[in-house]
């Protein structure tokens, strides 16, 4: 199950998450380009794209052991953590699970029949509230460790937030700029045939075609990257330095999720819009391209998510 929207999101959303995530999924990728999510919040606890081959069950075990890599919490926040891992865990399977069946169920609908850009997104935006509910679920777990987050920590977080960054420009910026290109269109492909198994000629190219023409540019997502990383650091210094009430602490990270999911930088929100409805756009044109047996693939593909968890 969390795998399918993993995949949703990782293929209909966006060339601009193709590149912030260099991981293979949507979750994932707002690991590497909003470290608030993907350490402390995201991963969704429970349906990060590592986690999904391993069982739905066990994800809040698996979500705490890669935070603790970033954290390296101690015995008792990690007794805490743990503990609220859980009960989210619990609630999303009583609560969310029910609402990620009837949306599959509705992408099985519609795949038979010609998409336009704006159901595409339409699909992609059901999903990502879903994703922001359960992120905000999270908030009150992370809101009892951060004010016991120690100096050490922090220097241990800020060097794993360094060590994405570099990894990050020297998978996306570093490179030419054809094996950049090249690199987006092997991603693309295999999203896709994720969903449709193998793509023929025409689909082939109109990706490739799409890659030099979209709007995507590194350096601006780079800027966002680098103003995530500092934002995280400097929250939770805060938290931890001004010893805030427990609602303030709450607050502080409820404004630094809304950041990290909804950039306060006009210019990058008007590029991701745009490098999104681009992305609608080449996904509407590629279901057209379509044969009735990849169609029938991707019902497969969907239908199987059912009982993915």
């Amino acid at each position: 199950m969390a795998g399918a929207f993993c995949r949703v999101l990782g293929v209909w959303f966006l060339e601009v998450n193709v590149m912030s995530f260099s991981a293979r999924c949507y979750l994932r990728s707002l690991a590497d380009s909003a470290p608030i999510i993907g350490v402390l919040l995201a991963t969704l606890a429970l349906g990060g794209c590592s986690a999904v081959h391993l069982g739905y069950a066990n994800s809040p075990s698996l979500v705490y052991w890669w935070m603790d890599r970033y954290a390296d919490f101690s015995s008792e926040q990690g007794t805490q953590l743990r503990a609220d891992l859980q009960i989210v865990h619990d609630w999303h399977r009583s609560m969310e699970i029910p609402r990620l069946v009837q949306q599959l169920r509705d992408l099985q609908a519609m795949a038979p029949k010609d998409v336009t850009p704006d159901q595409v997104c339409r699909v992609v935006d059901a999903v990502q509230e879903r994703v922001q509910v359960t992120l905000e679920r999270m908030v009150p777990a992370v809101a009892r460790v951060a004010p016991t987050v120690q100096s050490a920590q922090l220097s241990h977080f800020s060097k794993a937030l360094e060590a994405r960054e570099r990894k990050w420009q020297e998978e996306w910026l570093q490179p030419p700029l054809p094996e950049r290109n090249q690199h987006r269109a092997k991603q693309w492909l295999q999203r896709l045939e994720s969903f449709y198994g193998d793509l023929d000629k025409a689909q082939v190219a109109l990706i490739h075609a799409h890659i030099p023409q979209s709007s995507v540019n590194p350096e601006l997502q780079l800027r966002e990257i680098q103003r995530r990383h500092q934002d995280i650091l400097q929250t939770f210094k805060r938290v931890r330095d001004k010893a805030m009430q427990k609602e303030d602490t709450r607050g502080e990270l409820q404004a630094l999720l809304a950041r990290s999911l909804h950039s306060p930088d006009a210019t990058y929100r008007r590029y991701a819009a745009q490098v999104r409805q681009e992305s609608c756009q080449l996904m509407s044109e590629l279901h057209k391209l379509s044969s009735p047996a990849q169609r029938q693939h991707l019902i497969n593909t969907l239908k199987s998510y059912e009982i993915d968890n």
